[in-house]
Parts: C-alpha cells; sequence; structure tokens
C-alpha cells in the first residue's frame, strides 16, 4: 500500500465529515416515506445507465449493453424518468453498474497503490484514472455541465449533476448506515476492514463474480460507489 500514512489521515478526515453532515442527513433522508427513497433511488439507478452503457460497450459485453439502453428508454418513459421499473417487469433485468474503473480492471489493468481521497474516500491508482474518466466520459455530465444543447434549451442546470451526485451519497449512506454502525463496532482496525472491503468488491464487480464478500451481506451492503 502506498502513501499509508496519509490515507489514515485522510480516513480520519473523512469520517469526521460524515458524523458532522453525511450521517445527519441521511438520518433525516431515511424519514421520507419508503415509496419517495425508493422512487429516488430508481431515479439515480436510471441516470447512472448513461455510464453503464459506453462501459458495456467497452468491455464487450454488447448484450447487456442492449438491455441497459433498454431500460434506460423504459424507465425514462413509462418510468415517469426512472422513478418507477416497469423495465424489470418487461424482462429488462437490472446488470448494475459499470465504470471506466471496472472497464480498465477488464482490460486486465492492475489495482496499483490503494489510497484515500477527502471525501471521495477509498480508491486505487487504476479506480482514480477512472474517476477522472467518469467524469469526463459521462453522458450525463455533458448533458448537464458541458454548455450542451440541452443547457442552452433549459431542459438541463449545472446544478443538476451535482444535485445527483449529492443525492446519490447520502441514498447510499441512508441505505448503509446499519452496516457502517456495525462495522465500525465489531472492526478491531476499521481502516483495514474498509480497505479490505472496498478491494473485494471493486473485484467481485470487475470479475461480474457472484460471490458475496466474506465482510457483509449483500442485502445489507448496497455497494461501493466510486463514481
Amino acid at each position: 500500500e502506498c502513501f499509508e500514512g496519509i490515507s489514515r489521515v485522510m480516513f480520519s478526515f473523512n469520517q469526521a465529515v460524515d458524523a458532522v453532515i453525511f450521517e445527519p442527513v441521511a438520518k433525516g433522508y431515511r424519514v421520507l416515506p419508503m415509496v419517495i427513497r425508493n422512487g429516488t433511488s430508481n431515479v439515480m439507478n436510471n441516470i447512472s445507465n448513461l455510464l453503464t452503457i459506453p462501459n458495456n460497450v467497452l468491455q464487450g459485453e454488447f448484450g447487456k449493453a442492449g438491455n441497459t439502453v433498454a431500460r434506460f428508454a423504459i424507465n425514462t418513459t413509462a418510468g415517469i424518468l426512472g422513478f418507477f421499473d416497469p423495465a424489470k417487469k418487461m424482462g429488462f433485468p437490472d446488470n448494475g453498474k459499470e465504470d471506466y474503473g471496472q472497464t480498465l480492471g477488464v482490460w486486465g489493468t492492475g489495482s496499483g497503490c490503494y489510497f484515500v481521497l477527502p471525501i471521495l474516500g477509498p480508491t486505487t491508482a487504476r479506480d482514480f484514472v477512472g474517476t477522472v474518466a467518469n467524469i469526463w466520459g459521462d453522458p450525463w455530465y455533458s448533458m448537464t455541465v458541458s454548455d450542451s444543447p440541452m443547457m442552452a434549451e433549459g431542459l438541463f442546470n449545472e446544478s443538476d449533476y451535482y444535485i445527483e451526485k449529492g443525492t446519490s451519497a447520502v441514498d447510499f449512506r441512508a441505505k448503509n448506515i446499519e452496516s457502517f454502525d456495525s462495522l465500525e463496532k465489531n472492526s478491531i482496525d476499521l481502516y483495514a476492514s474498509i480497505k479490505s472491503l472496498y478491494l473485494q468488491n471493486r473485484n467481485k464487480k470487475i470479475s461480474n463474480s457472484d460471490t458475496i464478500v466474506e465482510t457483509q451481506d449483500e442485502s445489507d451492503w448496497e455497494e461501493i460507489d466510486t463514481k
């Protein structure tokens, strides 16, 4: 591992930010009715399809790319911008999110050094490059931030991109309040536990494995999102 000393400092900083901002907001978010939270999560997942589609193609998963395109089209229209998921009932399952870090892994790029970024959290050298690509290569970013024709026509604003990212982060944190609390309570070294969980989860996604990581059950731990 590279920069462990600095990473542990960043990890402590992130914990402090989480305790002051993200966890309280997440707990407030969980006061909302379940139908609102589920719908919000569905909308965020629907938007993430825009990033998944090019990565399906780059990974040679053309069948999955077609499935993701169909899911996005159906849920954006019949599902009211993705609030509902009629695509699943029509035979188009959710195959999970894909990002450029995963694509680099599929292409054989090693993970490189593990380190922790402020706010963004754990990553590796490969996933950090993927994170940069996730911004510039994300159609949602192009539609909302890059002075696209859609912005000029008033369909989107730059704030829409940041609202989506912030909402996704809160939604993720709200889903995993108990998982984080349990991990913190039962870990001798929380930093090492998060590192292990992150690396296992990323390897699982790159290999498209159905194996559950040992430290958490999939029903309790939603995902580690590096986008």
